[in-house]
């Protein structure tokens, strides 16, 4: 007894069981609060650079304002994604955008699987490296890399170029052809992330019970059945892990190349919808049509997230 109120240990408080009918301060020693103390900071954190923006963004996107602070925003319906939908440019960037997202899968998963499977059994100093040979473009900033490929591909100086005039063949614009571009970014975005893939995978087949592969041979099982009925089933989990995770930010990836390389170029043959939302607000400032677009981004990765996982839940097989 404190000042005439009663004092309760931190297990006392945790013995109490829930009584609607008990008095006051019997209920305030069911709310353990400790927990969410300890969660205040993160969640508060979570609110201010998550929930926050979303929030306003949200509330920006029913408005128009060029981003002046002397201007105040001015309701204007849903007329900015009115105007989106209707947009050309809009149609091409989705286009791009499914075309950047189904050019990565290979490179991403399909390639970085085989590889990992293939090299599974390297020892000692030829497995370090090659996980950090094909770890080092991940490490490589965005920006070094852009430019690096941009000398590669350059038309005149370039050294693929080089290697494509040896051959007696013209040289290839990559960058500023139409037709090169697009597969140009998927190229070096892929070439960028599939290490981290590749490690992903070679350490989910680490975790694969031995016991089931030595069995399988001791079955005459061949390298093709092991892979086929053990390995791939184990480590569809993961291969589905990346899949999701190249649908719902591969096309964020690709943005630093575009900006770097093409700028959405040449006539809006590599833009998608993440550099289309980054023109409307910083390039003419219409923070309304920029926080529309990323709201229908929002909105819609949102549902191809929540089914890849539906998915994901229903297909793949794990070991117990």
């Amino acid at each position: 007894m404190i000042g005439g109120a009663p004092h309760f240990s931190s297990d006392e408080l945790m013995a109490v069981t829930f009584d609607p009918a008990s008095p006051w301060p019997a209920r305030l020693r069911l709310l353990n609060l400790k927990p969410w103390f300890y969660l205040a900071p993160a969640l508060g954190l979570l609110f201010i650079w998550v929930y926050g923006p979303l929030g306003y963004a949200l509330w920006l996107s029913f408005h128009e304002w060029n981003m002046l602070p002397f201007l105040q925003p001015r309701a204007v319906g849903l007329l900015n994604y009115e105007r989106l939908v209707t947009l050309p440019q809009t149609g091409q960037a989705l286009r791009n955008t499914a075309f950047y997202l189904l050019g990565l899968l290979p490179l991403t998963v399909a390639l970085p699987v085989f590889i990992a499977i293939l090299t599974q059994d390297l020892q000692g100093r030829w497995r370090n490296l090659y996980r950090a040979l094909i770890f080092l473009p991940l490490i490589i900033a965005p920006v070094v890399a852009a430019a690096v490929w941009r000398w590669l591909l350059d038309p005149q100086f370039g050294l693929v170029n080089a290697v494509i005039g040896a051959f007696g063949l013209e040289p290839v614009r990559f960058l500023n052809d139409p037709n090169f571009a697009l597969w140009s970014i998927v190229w070096i975005t892929g070439w960028k992330l599939m290490g981290f893939s590749t490690l992903i995978v070679s350490a989910a087949l680490s975790s694969i019970n031995p016991s089931l592969i030595e069995a399988a041979r001791i079955d005459c099982a061949s390298e093709w059945e092991v892979t086929r009925h053990i390995r791939l089933p184990l480590l569809s989990p993961t291969i589905f892990l990346l899949v999701l995770l190249t649908i719902m930010v591969g096309a964020q990836w690709t943005f630093t190349y575009i900006h770097v390389l093409t700028q959405g170029g040449p006539l809006d043959s590599s833009t998608n919808i993440y550099y289309l939302l980054w023109q409307f607000g910083f390039g003419s400032l219409a923070a309304g049509w920029a926080s529309a677009a990323g709201m229908i981004l929002f909105v819609g990765f949102g549902v191809v997230g929540l089914a890849l996982i539906w998915i994901m839940n229903r297909v793949t097989f794990h070991d117990n």
